[in-house]
């Protein structure tokens, strides 16, 4: 059953890695994608860009709008919006994918950067919910989906790199209170994190060349994509408000074998960020 048929997703960097796999996910059930990142033009360190994810997506069943926005511009974001709206008719999903990372510490984190995972992070995540909000109260079953952990007080994660840490956790207290403050209006909103690290182009960009090699020990998106699936097709009214993990979501879901997902089979995959070992 296609249950995400006609459906429309605005999804925050959608031109590559998890944001793309969980567009093809929903494009395979016939679902409408707003590809929204600022990749129009081939990055040399980054493969892929709005229009050939659009290619992908229409290939995999589902109708693309390639937007070439800044999430650090509220008004590209309200003009992305408006043109959505204005395709497709309307929204049913926000999944906050778009991301800034650098996992260091704190007097190796330049101003720039600090201001760059900040304004992605936080501030763009906040800006995207709140131009869409107005239309998922319209939807039949509305979800605001954030791609941010679970908020681990361990000094652990607190004190490796604080910067970064402050920005994914202020992911997720956005999403919490915006669970709280639209419960009424039965728009769900969650958090979705991996468990396991996941071999993206960006996560080996932001490695360094000495432990380039950790991606090859993860998982690929896709098991990402089949949990975002399983909460966006969940009634709206009955999830909400939770932080979850890509196992955890799929184990409730009677998933126990997580092999298919590895980079390299018969591996022990590394635990993420944020994440400690059972």
């Amino acid at each position: 059953m296609k249950l995400l048929a006609g459906k429309t997703l605005f999804i925050s960097g959608a031109s590559r890695g998890i944001g793309k796999e969980i567009a093809l996910r929903a494009a395979r059930d016939g679902a409408n994608i707003v590809i929204v990142a600022k990749t129009a033009v081939p990055d040399p360190r980054l493969p892929g860009t709005i229009y050939s994810a659009a290619e992908e997506i229409t290939a995999a069943g589902g109708k693309a709008l390639p937007l070439a926005v800044d999430i650090r511009d509220e008004a590209a974001i309200q003009s992305a919006v408006a043109q959505a709206v204005e395709v497709f008719g309307g929204i049913d999903i926000l999944v906050n994918n778009a991301s800034a990372i650098t996992i260091n510490g704190t007097l190796d984190t330049p101003a720039k950067r600090y201001d760059l995972m900040m304004d992605i992070n936080v501030r763009g995540s906040f800006m995207c919910s709140q131009a869409c909000i107005p239309h998922l109260k319209k939807a039949s079953n509305p979800h605001i989906l954030s791609l941010s952990p679970p908020l681990n007080l361990n000094p652990k994660w607190l004190g490796m790199h604080p910067a970064y840490t402050a920005s994914k956790y202020g992911m997720s207290l956005i999403a919490l209170g915006l669970a709280e403050e639209f419960k009424r209006d039965g728009i769900a909103v969650n958090t979705l994190w991996p468990r396991t690290i996941i071999a993206t182009s960006a996560l080996r960009v932001a490695l360094s060349a000495e432990h380039g090699g950790l991606a090859d020990l993860g998982r690929t998106p896709a098991i990402m994509a089949d949990a975002a699936y399983r909460i966006l097709t969940t009634d709206s009214r009955s999830l909400s408000g939770q932080s979850l993990l890509d196992e955890q979501v799929l184990r409730d879901a009677g998933i126990t074998d997580f092999s298919g997902y590895l980079v390299t089979p018969g591996i022990d995959p590394i635990i993420d960020l944020f994440v400690d070992p059972a």
